[in-house]
């Protein structure tokens, strides 16, 4: 005991002092907020609903990242680029001009199939891409070489479409069946929140079988426990790597649609904040768990959602919800000082690490 207090740096107990202060502040602004309650219950449900769809983009997005650090062991920052190129892309060239004909308004169902395939497509294209040209040859470097790779690819696709494309925001049409609210148990709720949330856990819960009960899901399990004793077993492991970056991008692909359709708009930068938003998130659940990531991201959305005014309204703060930013990143960095794991993750022992 008398040796692991010696071992205890000013440092940590500087930042367990303050991972203390900021649990007490969170702590007494919910108290405070409860008790003066400044909100009916329609605006709490509407806020929670909120929460959980911005929380259904987040876990899509981060899927990406938790099935390439879990078979590679490197973070890919230019996984919010796929995430924007693929809706960037159907946007201009299937949804506008469907727009511009009537038929995106006569045919919902098919226009939107068909802007989630050019989505996909494209966003799957791009991470292939990135994986062939810049990644795969850099697999057995040190692990900082990928990272500051990944770094690069993502400006690089990020200034490759706003050359392409422009810099200027592009709109996203609007489906008029997703226009409104529908009433759930009384409750009025955004259309496109329901689809978000609805479309959201349908995927996620098909990835999961996916990887779980499928032939190719197992050698992608395989190749993320052991690359050499899968090879040498008979797995690809090119090709298991190959369908992740695939599988992840897909998500991406998908998310960026359901986004468009919340925001109803596109630009060529509009994939980093969310980007790093889902590395929160994954690290936040577990960085390698999937069910980590979908977890993760449920949390970090409830949390950017409720969070501004169920911590801060009763510290008399003014505009609470501009400080939303603030308030997911402060939770990163409480989730690095107390459970660096996150919440799904797997402590490893030193002889394993």
């Amino acid at each position: 005991m008398l040796q692991r207090l010696q071992n205890i740096s000013f440092l940590d107990v500087a930042l367990w002092a303050l991972g203390a202060i900021i649990i007490f502040v969170v702590i007494w602004g919910t108290v405070a907020t409860i008790i003066e309650n400044p909100y009916p219950v329609h605006t709490w449900v509407e806020t929670v609903v909120a929460g959980i769809a911005q929380g259904s983009l987040y876990a899509l997005i981060a899927i990406g990242y938790t099935l390439v650090y879990g078979v590679l062991f490197m973070i890919n920052f230019a996984h919010g680029e796929f995430f924007m190129s693929g809706v960037i892309t159907a946007t201009i060239f299937v949804a506008q001009p469907m727009q511009a004909t009537g038929f995106l308004d006569a045919h919902p169902i098919i226009s939107m199939l068909l802007i989630v395939i050019v989505s996909i497509s494209v966003s799957v294209g791009v991470a292939l891409l990135t994986e062939r040209v810049a990644y795969r040859l850099l697999r057995k470097a040190p692990r900082l070489v990928p990272l500051i790779t990944a770094i690069g690819a993502s400006f690089f696709w990020q200034y490759f479409f706003r050359g392409l494309y422009g810099s200027k925001v592009k709109p996203f049409p609007q489906f008029e069946v997703l226009t409104g609210k529908a009433a759930i148990f009384g409750i009025p709720i955004l259309k496109s929140h329901i689809l978000v949330i609805i479309a959201a856990v349908l995927m996620l819960i098909g990835l999961y079988i996916f990887i779980m009960k499928t032939k190719v899901g197992k050698s992608i399990r395989a190749v993320a426990e052991n690359k050499d004793v899968a090879a040498l077993m008979g797995i690809n492991v090119d090709k298991a790597v190959s369908i992740t970056f695939a599988m992840g991008s897909a998500m991406a692909g998908i998310a960026g649609v359901l986004f468009a359709v919340v925001f109803r708009q596109v630009h060529f930068f509009m994939g980093f904040i969310p980007g790093i938003k889902a590395f929160t998130a994954a690290v936040l659940g577990g960085i390698g768990s999937v069910p980590g990531a979908a977890l993760g991201g449920f949390i970090l959305g409830m949390v950017e959602s409720i969070g501004p005014g169920l911590f801060l309204e009763g510290l008399n703060i003014p505009a609470p919800h501009q400080l939303k930013d603030v308030i997911a990143f402060t939770l990163l960095v409480l989730v690095l000082i107390f459970r660096p794991q996150g919440i799904l993750g797997e402590r490893l022992s030193e002889e394993k690490a």
